[in-house]
């Protein structure tokens, strides 16, 4: 069967979008950490894990995530990205998710927290806060900052509970070959 023209030039028109959006997705950078108690500073002894797994989109502009924890021994109060590097307590840049009260997300983007379970969201520079600890000199709606601080290994994801006020468990975020 032959097939006209009209409709070899009807298959390339609908398929461009499609080659056009697939470098697009294919590009973007992805991100992660394994949570544990022993990278908490101090280490906490739980039982409970958690894994932070996020895409960089191609333009910098934002960041989807998705942030899973099971087991948690405390009550959930908040999660976060902070800038520090392994072994090292830093300010808090991200809220990942929050309880009602009284921890409450200044940029009033924060899902609510779960007690186990699965929180997912879409990071942009109205996300990101000013860092508590001035010597780190981290702005408000600077996402270039914080992503190029994920870059250089120098950020960490955690989960905060009643009994762990610091931190119940904390992963180390990095590249991710998945």
């Amino acid at each position: 069967m032959r097939h006209s023209k009209p409709n070899r030039l009807l298959t390339s028109m609908l398929m461009l979008p499609l080659l056009l959006v697939v470098p697009a997705v294919a590009s973007a950078e992805q991100i992660k950490a394994d949570l544990t108690g022993y990278e908490e500073v101090p280490s906490v002894s739980t039982v409970s894990t958690g894994e932070f797994r996020a895409h960089i989109s191609p333009d910098g502009e934002s960041i989807d995530y998705e942030l899973s924890y099971s087991g948690l021994q405390g009550t959930v109060q908040q999660s976060h990205i902070h800038v520090a590097q392994l072994s090292v307590n830093g300010s808090i840049v991200i809220w990942l998710c929050q309880t009602a009260t009284p921890f409450l997300d200044p940029t009033g983007h924060a899902p609510q927290c779960p007690q186990s379970g699965t929180v997912t969201g879409t990071i942009t520079s109205a996300n990101v806060i000013a860092g508590s600890m001035a010597p780190q000199q981290l702005a408000a709606g600077h996402l270039a900052e914080v992503i190029a601080a994920i870059r250089a290994g120098a950020a960490y994801a955690n989960v905060h509970t009643n009994l762990s006020p610091g931190g119940e468990i904390r992963g180390q975020i990095t590249g991710s070959s998945k």
